[in-house]
């Protein structure tokens, strides 16, 4: 069935952006393609220089596509900059907040840039306040905020002007554990709010949690994109199953093999490594068979392919494994 047009917000065609210097020319960018669904978490995953900072600064208004364009809601990029920034937020990676000032005065130096309208602002301000459980330090100096405390108000202060579409640029780097997570359930209630959210990250567990669909960016392309389990179907090995035993008889190992959902069995070190097309399905077999040899399991664990598995198989790399974040203006060269 073909995709209703309406439901898409960002719609991307052919995006390339070069640059070039006397040493060298980098294709940052590298004829993209792809639509972001209305109200969706999209995320966009890549190791550092795969673009998607770029791809972000496309978006947002900041640079020239070297050729292609993209449309954000009704507005064509290049012809309409500056309605498509009154309809977004964006969050970047390197916090630009004032630590200076109070959290509310951040917040009202932010609405009044973006033209809220004054008779609202007030208002807009405390709600946001309290979506981040920071209305008691309304008053605080940001200076003295946790990590965690500053980039949660730095994502509310992005969202302060109800914008359809919400970038967040590695919104939860550097954070401890708890910090991200409640970074993560703020993300969730804008998004319960209708926003589309564009979200990149390293963190495949962040990914995983939040996101509806997930773009894989590698060397300036884009490689994959789906829905989680869609994205899992790609890695022909499928679930991994590893069971603990003592001992072990051919008979066990080749009973399992005869399953034709089983890709492969492997023993090794007291431990079979079970590859299977659905593990979840085929667990309760593999059971059976060890009952009916009598052999018993001292362990038992079942894996489905990571995020982090799919990048590998794409790409043969991790996603950690680039050689150089994405470029900082003072090392890029002439754009064009």
């Amino acid at each position: 069935m073909p995709e209703n047009p309406a439901n898409r917000i960002i719609r991307i065609e052919h995006l390339t952006k070069v640059f070039r210097s006397k040493v060298k020319t980098i294709k940052a960018v590298d004829d993209v393609s792809f639509d972001v669904h209305r109200g969706e978490i999209f995320g966009l995953l890549g190791p550092n220089g795969a673009g998607k900072s770029t791809l972000i600064r496309i978006l947002t208004t900041l640079l020239r596509p070297t050729s292609g364009t993209a449309f954000l809601d009704e507005y064509e990029l290049g012809r309409d900059p500056e309605k498509i920034r009154a309809i977004i937020g964006v969050c970047p990676q390197n916090s630009t907040l004032d630590v200076e000032l109070t959290a509310y005065d951040n917040l009202e130096f932010y609405g009044e840039l973006v033209n809220v309208e004054k008779s609202v602002l007030d208002a807009r301000i405390w709600q946001l306040l309290e979506m981040t459980g920071l209305s008691d330090l309304a008053h605080a100096r940001v200076v003295t905020f946790s990590g965690g405390m500053r980039r949660k108000l730095e994502i509310v202060r992005a969202f302060i002007h109800h914008p359809l579409i919400l970038f967040l640029d590695e919104p939860t780097i550097g954070l401890d554990p708890e910090a991200r997570r409640e970074v993560w359930q703020q993300i969730a209630k804008l998004n319960d709010e209708q926003t589309t959210i564009i979200l990149t990250t390293h963190y495949m567990d962040e990914a995983e949690k939040l996101c509806n669909r997930i773009a894989f960016v590698d060397r300036g392309r884009l490689i994959a994109l789906d829905n989680l389990e869609n994205l899992k179907h790609m890695i022909p090995e499928g679930d991994l199953i590893e069971i603990g035993f003592d001992t072990i008889s051919d008979g066990v190992i080749s009973a399992i093999r005869e399953n034709p959902l089983i890709n492969s069995v492997d023993a090794k070190d007291q431990r079979l490594f079970i590859s299977a097309k659905n593990g979840s399905k085929v667990l309760p077999k593999i059971v059976e068979i060890f009952e009916k040899f009598s052999v018993p399991m001292t362990s038992i664990s079942i894996r489905s392919p990571s995020l982090e598995d799919i990048f590998i198989h794409l790409t043969g790399k991790k996603l950690d494994d680039g050689r150089s974040p994405d470029l900082k203006p003072s090392q890029r060269g002439n754009p064009s």
